[in-house]
């Protein structure tokens, strides 16, 4: 009996196992493929949230205002929401008078009445005076002269450094706001008033605090 050995050329085992070779790289080429795919669509999302999330307001309706360096920077509040006690008056020797208030805001002060001009300049605060917070001011201005226009405060030093000047608004016969005193207060802080008038003239004033 005649027995034979086949065993396969040397050309067929080396294109056995390149066809292998190249069906394996091929298998992971598309794995890699998909695992970029896959990163590619998670960092899409991660920067869409991110946007999204920088562009929601903050709970208090916006940034707030930094504070003015001797620069003149209008804040305005609401007053829709509460009402403000009527003109307080001074005592016969020009100290403060304090009075309940109606504004929530606490006792009413009298600042006093200065003469500005040819006008009469009458000054009140509610609350106390703490620094870095919100102080509610009322004016009055009264005089024959030219009408009062617009009307600003702050608290702190003539120069305003640190400072914040308010835009105030024309209630009922009295100029309202609320001037944010500056942290750390100046020595000798003071409530400043700048009024102007038709015809463009500006006048400042200033009251003690009675704090």
């Amino acid at each position: 009996m005649r027995l034979e050995y086949r065993f396969a050329r040397p050309k067929d085992a080396i294109r056995r196992l390149k066809s292998v070779d190249h069906h394996n790289a091929m298998k992971d080429m598309k794995n890699m493929q998909d695992s970029v795919k896959h990163i590619l669509c998670v960092t899409s999302m991660a920067i869409f949230v991110a946007s999204s999330t920088a562009l929601l307001p903050g709970c208090d309706g916006g940034a707030k205002p930094e504070s003015s360096a001797g620069h003149d920077h209008d804040h305005d509040h609401d007053h829709a929401d509460h009402d403000h006690a009527e003109a307080p008056k001074a005592d016969g020797a020009g100290g403060a008078t304090a009075q309940s208030s109606e504004s929530g805001h606490g006792a009413t002060v009298s600042l006093g009445e200065k003469s500005v001009g040819a006008y009469a300049v009458r000054a009140s605060r509610d609350g106390a005076v703490v620094a870095g917070a919100e102080l509610p001011i009322d004016v009055w201005v009264t005089g024959e002269a030219a009408k009062v226009v617009a009307l600003r405060f702050w608290v702190g030093s003539e120069d305003a450094k640190g400072s914040m000047k308010a835009k105030a608004e024309l209630e009922k016969d009295n100029w309202h706001t609320h001037a944010e005193s500056p942290s750390p207060m100046p020595a000798n802080s003071a409530l400043w008033i700048e009024f102007e008038v038709e015809g463009g003239e500006k006048f400042v004033t200033s009251f003690d605090l009675k704090m």
